[in-house]
């Protein structure tokens, strides 16, 4: 016969640690930085950052990507139920005209699990 008082603490502690598990495992956007590392002062510099997030449905999705040039940030991409990112792993690019050195930032957000972390990139003027 079952014991249900010795049950339920073996329960909860199963409960406990599958959530532990499952958050542990659970998806956060990331990115990457791809740009020259770099240029002459007045060249056109394309940013490409690739996003990567293994779920965008109506319920689990990106729902930001940003991009700093030396602190400020310079564009933000937004995403919502009705406006998806195309897949699960997408590219976006930005360009701009490199007057000094720069130090670019990146960060993703996974409106369930939030960010795998912000990803930095230099580009030098030559």
């Amino acid at each position: 016969m079952l014991n249900v008082k010795k049950s339920i603490p073996s329960l909860i502690l199963l409960i406990f640690f599958t959530s532990i598990s499952l958050s542990a495992s659970a998806n956060k956007t990331s990115v990457k930085i791809s740009a020259v590392k770099g240029a002459a002062k007045g060249t056109e510099v394309t940013v490409t950052i690739n996003v990567t997030h293994n779920a965008n449905s109506f319920s689990h999705y990106t729902d930001w990507v940003y991009l700093k040039i030396n602190g400020k940030e310079v564009k933000r991409w937004t995403y919502s139920k009705s406006n998806l990112p195309e897949g699960a792993a997408f590219t976006l690019t930005y360009k701009f005209i490199l007057t000094e050195a720069v130090s670019i930032e990146a960060m993703g957000d996974c409106n369930l699990h939030g960010s795998a972390g912000a990803v930095t990139a230099k580009i030098k003027v030559l």
